[in-house]
């Protein structure tokens, strides 16, 4: 009981400081968007690794059709 008649008279204290068109996000705000900001280039960089890793060759036609000669559009 003592601890909640504790934290009611503290509030009032800092009801008083708060001046609504001055609140930052201050240290902790900061802390926790470099930490994000961190993370987001951490997993850019592993996933620019994996894309490396990534061969972009296909594999030709199995029906053995044959490619459309140079300068003529395909047609289907």
């Amino acid at each position: 009981m003592s601890a909640h008649l504790a934290l009611t008279q503290l509030v009032p204290f800092a009801a008083e400081e708060l001046d609504k068109n001055k609140v930052t996000p201050g240290v902790l705000g900061f802390v926790v968007f470099a930490v994000m900001a961190v993370a987001v280039w951490m997993l850019m960089k592993s996933m620019n690794r994996h894309m490396g890793k990534v061969s972009f060759e296909e594999a030709p036609d199995p029906k053995g059709a044959a490619p459309a000669k140079s300068g003529t559009a395909a047609r289907e």
